[in-house]
């Protein structure tokens, strides 16, 4: 649960409400990552009470509404350390659509293959450009700078992976190709004789 121990680090400087965490969070990630869901926090803030990782309490304001404050407890700064400190283990896999639209062209052929594969070369290199542009802008915030450097490192190892398609999959383009057209022949003349029968 990423998100949940991310609200945990971010109580570790201080008590804040939810407005103000959607802000820091937004601020510290940057954006590689994406703004934060209000509703979606405060979930994450209840069950990180309910859990007995943070605790709530109430601030009256007399020209607005009260607020709840959220606090950091000790059995939260524990989880909080234990999941900080433990290296990260890949689950998901690596799925990604760029693989299914690589079947999906190679079995239209070798031409298919190759304007997919220039397609993309093309996407990563605007975005390769564009990470550049957002690491100027945001070279004073160090966890942004890493955030875009993964992204930069991530773009520039599916370009990589271009490359690799189209040597390993170039043969099976082509022979999906020389099936499709032999199936082809095959059935023109069966097609003719049809045709002639009926005549």
């Amino acid at each position: 649960m990423p998100l949940h121990h991310a609200v945990l680090a971010l109580l570790t400087r201080r008590p804040n409400h939810g407005y103000e965490l959607k802000a820091r969070f937004e601020e510290a990630i940057g954006p590689q990552w994406g703004g934060l869901n209000i509703g979606h926090l405060y979930q994450i803030l209840e069950r990180l009470v309910r859990d007995g990782y943070v605790s709530r309490s109430q601030v009256t304001q007399t020209d607005r509404p009260d607020k709840n404050l959220y606090t950091l407890t000790e059995a939260g700064e524990a989880e909080l350390r234990s999941w900080a400190t433990t290296a990260w283990v890949r689950v998901g896999g690596f799925r990604d659509e760029l693989f299914l639209k690589l079947l999906g062209a190679s079995a239209l052929g070798p031409q298919a293959l190759t304007t997919l594969i220039e397609s993309q070369r093309q996407t990563y290199l605007s975005e390769l450009a564009g990470l550049a542009r957002q690491r100027r802008a945001h070279a004073a915030e160090p966890l942004v700078a890493v955030l875009i450097d993964a992204a930069v490192a991530h773009t520039k190892a599916d370009l990589e992976l271009l490359d690799s398609a189209a040597q390993h999959l170039g043969p099976l383009a082509a022979a999906h190709d020389t099936q499709a057209q032999a199936q082809a022949q095959a059935q023109a003349p069966a097609q003719g004789e049809s045709r002639a029968e009926s005549a």
